[in-house]
């Protein structure tokens, strides 16, 4: 069968075996790790550039003036402005009415309804 000299060899590389696989799953984790960090500081430093890249474009003489013009529709008080509606973005049914009442009414009136509930014919 074994030897005592093959049952201590056995042993020994099992001990070897066992005090290697610890710090092996610790490697191992830690190189993954280091790769999420790797990862998410890349992810970090294109939102600096990002950020960056924007607060110059902020900073330039005509782009916040463009940009109220353009987005927010500002002009100059001498200044007449047109704003052109293209065919697909009118309906077909014509301009849309005025609600009859504020929308706080009818919410005011849903709530007054809920809380006076049709009693139940039946029984």
């Amino acid at each position: 069968m074994l030897t005592s000299r093959a049952a201590i060899l056995a042993l020994v590389v099992c001990v070897i075996a066992l005090s290697l696989a610890y710090p092996l799953r610790e490697y191992v984790l830690q190189r993954s790790q280091i790769a999420q960090l790797q990862d998410e500081r890349a992810r970090m430093e294109e939102d600096v550039r990002v950020l960056r890249q924007r607060e110059e474009e902020l900073t330039q003489e005509g782009y916040v003036e463009d940009e109220a013009r353009t987005r927010l529709h500002y002009q100059y008080p001498d200044e007449i402005t047109y704003i052109v509606i293209s065919p697909e973005d009118e309906d077909e049914d014509g301009p849309e009415s005025p609600p009859s009442e504020p929308w706080f009414e009818t919410l005011w009136r849903s709530v007054v309804e809920a809380d006076s509930p049709v009693p139940d014919a039946g029984i």
